[in-house]
C-alpha cells in the first residue's frame, strides 16, 4: 500500500503539471472534458497533499524548546515588512476553488460530496493557515482571473472567517470516509483538523481579549470528544518505548497515528531527520526550561527538588518521566538496533540535550538516507485538544483527563494527573515568567498549567510551540535566556572538570572534560587519558559563570538581546506590494 500511494502522487505529479498542446486548453485542464467522474475527482484532489508540511518543517521546530545554532527571525525579534511573498499566496487556495467549482458536473454524487468534502478540509486547513499568520484575510470561494475586481476585496471579519472555516470543516466531517488510512484524509482527520482549529481560536481570543471565545473552544472540545468517543483509533502502546518507536516508525503506526505523510526509502522519497540531530551542523538541542519540566516517574515535580538548578546530567535524568529517555539521549542510551552506549554529542546539541525522537537506526544517517513516516495527526494531539479546551471553559472533569490524559499517561507507566491536587496547588516553575506561563490566571490555573505542561511534553518536535505560544499569547518567551547543562566549576589548578556522564563514578570515554586555556596534557594529568571529548570554555561552549560553572548559555541575551513586540510580532506582516496593489482596501497588520 505505502509504496503504490506514492508512486499514485508521482503520476498525479506528471498529469497535473504536463501539457499536451495540441490539446484544448493549452494551459490547464479543460473544464469540459475533465472532472467527470471518480478517478478524475481523486487524481486532481491527489495536488492538495502537497500543502501539508514537509519532514522538514515538522522534526527541525523551533521556538522557545528546541535551540538550533541559527535561530529564526521570528525568535529573534528581526522580522521586518518584505516587499513581496513572506506568505501572502493564494495559489493553493485557487486550485481548491477551481476544483470545487469544475466538480460539479460529475454525475456520482457519492463521489462528488466525498472529494468535495476533501477540498473543503483542505479549504478550512489553507485558510486557519492565513488567519494564524494574518489574521482577518479576504475569504475567497470561487476562482478568480487576475483581473477580476474581486480579487482585491477587503479582509473578512475573524467571526465570519471562522464561521466559513467551520461549515467547511463540517461539510468534511459529514461526507469524508470513516474508513482509517494512514496517507488519506479521512473524516477522522477533518475532527482532528476541526479540535485543532477551534482550540487554537479560542484561546487565541482569550488570551489575546478577543470575544467570543467560548463559542470556540466548546467546537473544539465536543470535535475532540466525538473523534475519542466513535473513532478507531487509541493510543499505540505496544514494546517497551513505545513512545520513541511511534515517531521512529518507517511505516506509521495505524494504531494512533490518523494522518502521516509517506516516506519511501526505495522510491527515494526521503528526508534528513537523522543527519539532523546526530551530525554537527545545525545541532539542535532541548532547552533546560523544558528538561526540567518533565515530572518524576513518580508524578511529582522534578523543581520542587532542593537544588534541581544544580543537578549535574546523571542526576537529573534519573527517575523521570520516560518520554524524557525516550526524546533525548539519557544515560545509557543506545541507538535503535545497537549495542553500543553513548553520551550526549555536544557538537550535535548546542544545549548538550541531544535530541533521538524521529531518529531511527544508524543505518539511515546521512543526507537524505531517513524514510520514516512523518505524522501529521494523531490521536494523542486530539486527546490534549479535547483536555485543553475543556479546563479552559472551566468544564473539565476527573472523568474527562481519565479518557484522555491518562491514556497518554499509561503509555509509558506514568501517574494520571488529579484535577483537584494540580488546581490546590499550581506549579510555580510553569507560573514563572523565566520558565512557564504567567498569563494563566483563575481557578483553573493549576490544571491549565499541568496541561500544557503535558502538552509541551508530548508532542515536543512535531510543529506545535510557535503556534502555541502565540495562542497563548506568551511570545516573551523567545526574549529568555536560551539554557544547557549544568557544568560544575573548573579545578581552579588544572583549569578544567571532569563531567561524569553516565555517573559510574569512573573516568571513561563516556565523559567530557570541560576546560580553559590550553588543551590539559593528558602526560601531566593521566586521568584525562580515557576521555575523547574535550570541550573549550569560550570556544566550544558558553558557562553562565564562565570558570565557576553554571548552565551552559546558547545565544547570549546579555550580548545580542532579542526583542518580542508584544502590540505587534503575533501577527506577521503583509507585504508591502499587496498593501499597495489593494489600493487601501486593506491596512498593515498594527505596528508594523
Amino acid at each position: 500500500m505505502k509504496k503504490l500511494f506514492f508512486i499514485q502522487y508521482v503520476a498525479v505529479a506528471v498529469l497535473l503539471t504536463s501539457c499536451n498542446l495540441d490539446l484544448d486548453p493549452q494551459d490547464k485542464l479543460a473544464d469540459t472534458n475533465y472532472f467527470n467522474n471518480r478517478t478524475e475527482l481523486e487524481a486532481f484532489t491527489n495536488g492538495f497533499y502537497g500543502n501539508f508540511p514537509a519532514a522538514a518543517t515538522l522534526y527541525g521546530e523551533s521556538a522557545d524548546i528546541i535551540i538550533p545554532t541559527t535561530l529564526t527571525m521570528e525568535v529573534l525579534g528581526t522580522r521586518t515588512v518584505p516587499e513581496s511573498g513572506g506568505g501572502w499566496s493564494w495559489s493553493a487556495l485557487a486550485d481548491i476553488n477551481t476544483f470545487l467549482q469544475s466538480s460539479n458536473r460529475c454525475t456520482d454524487e457519492a463521489a462528488r460530496k466525498e472529494y468535495q468534502g476533501l477540498a473543503r478540509f483542505f479549504r478550512a486547513y489553507f485558510y486557519f493557515d492565513k488567519v494564524k499568520r494574518f489574521g482577518e484575510v479576504p475569504w475567497f470561494d470561487a476562482p478568480l482571473s487576475s483581473t477580476d475586481d474581486r480579487l482585491y476585496e477587503p479582509r473578512t471579519s475573524r467571526d465570519e472567517l471562522m464561521a466559513k472555516i467551520l461549515d467547511d470543516l463540517n461539510y468534511a466531517i459529514n461526507n469524508l470516509p470513516t474508513a482509517q488510512n494512514t496517507y488519506r484524509v479521512t473524516k477522522w482527520t477533518a475532527l482532528a483538523l476541526k479540535s485543532r482549529v477551534f482550540l487554537y481560536e479560542g484561546t487565541y481570543r482569550k488570551y489575546h481579549g478577543i470575544a467570543g471565545f467560548g463559542t470556540y473552544l466548546t467546537e473544539a472540545a465536543n470535535a475532540a470528544e466525538d473523534f475519542i468517543d466513535n473513532s478507531p483509533y487509541a493510543i499505540y502502546a505496544t514494546g517497551a518505548q513505545p513512545y520513541r518507536d511511534l515517531f521512529a516508525a518507517d511505516n506509521a503506526k495505524s494504531t494512533e497515528v490518523i494522518l502521516a505523510r509517506n516516506y519511501n526509502l526505495g522510491l527515494n522519497i526521503v528526508h534528513s531527520a537523522n543527519q539532523y540531530f546526530f551530525s554537527a551542523g545545525t545541532s539542535p538541542g532541548m532547552n533546560k526550561k523544558i528538561v526540567d519540566s518533565y515530572l518524576m516517574n513518580d508524578g511529582t515535580r522534578f523543581t520542587d527538588q532542593p537544588g534541581y538548578q544544580t543537578k549535574q546530567f546523571y542526576d537529573e535524568m534519573q527517575n523521570r518521566d520516560p518520554r524524557l529517555s525516550q526524546t533525548i539521549v539519557t544515560p545509557g542510551y543506545k541507538r535503535i538496533g545497537g549495542a553500543t552506549i553513548l553520551s550526549p554529542d555536544f557538537s550535535s546539541a548546542t544545549t548538550g540535550y541531544q535530541i533521538t525522537k524521529w531518529v531511527t537506526s544508524a543505518a539511515s544517517d546521512g543526507y537524505n538516507k531517513s524514510s520514516n513516516d512523518m505524522i501529521l495527526f494523531r490521536a494523542g494531539e486530539v486527546y490534549l485538544n479535547f483536555a485543553e479546551a475543556k479546563a479552559e471553559l472551566g468544564t473539565l472533569t476527573q472523568g474527562d483527563l481519565d479518557k484522555s490524559v491518562k491514556k497518554l499517561r499509561d503509555r509509558v507507566g506514568m501517574p494520571n494527573m488529579n484535577l483537584a491536587a494540580a488546581n490546590a496547588n499550581p506549579d510555580p516553575y510553569l507560573a514563572a515568567a523565566e520558565t512557564g506561563y504567567p498569563n494563566v490566571t483563575g481557578s483553573n490555573k493549576g490544571i491549565i498549567l499541568e496541561i500544557r505542561r503535558e502538552r509541551t511534553i508530548e508532542l515536543f518536535d512535531e510543529g506545535f510551540r510557535y503556534d502555541d505560544l502565540m495562542r497563548w499569547k506568551e511570545g516573551k518567551a523567545f526574549e529568555k535566556q536560551f539554557k544547557g547543562m549544568y557544568i560544575p566549576a573548573l579545578d581552579p589548578v588544572k583549569h578544567y572538570v571532569i563531567c561524569d556522564l553516565n555517573g559510574n563514578g569512573i573516568i571513561d570515554s563516556k565523559d567530557v572534560c570541560v576546560y580553559d586555556g590550553a588543551t590539559p596534557s593528558k602526560t601531566v594529568y593521566t586521568e584525562l587519558l580515557p576521555i575523547r571529548t574535550f570541550l573549550k570554555l569560550g570556544s566550544n561552549l558558553q558557562l553562565a559563570n564562565g570558570v565557576s560553572g553554571g548552565n551552559i548559555i546558547v545565544h547570549d541575551i546579555a550580548g545580542n538581546s532579542r526583542s518580542w513586540n508584544e502590540n505587534r510580532d503575533y501577527l506577521y506582516p503583509i507585504p508591502q506590494d499587496q498593501v499597495t496593489l489593494y489600493g487601501g482596501r486593506i491596512q498593515q497588520n498594527p505596528n508594523w
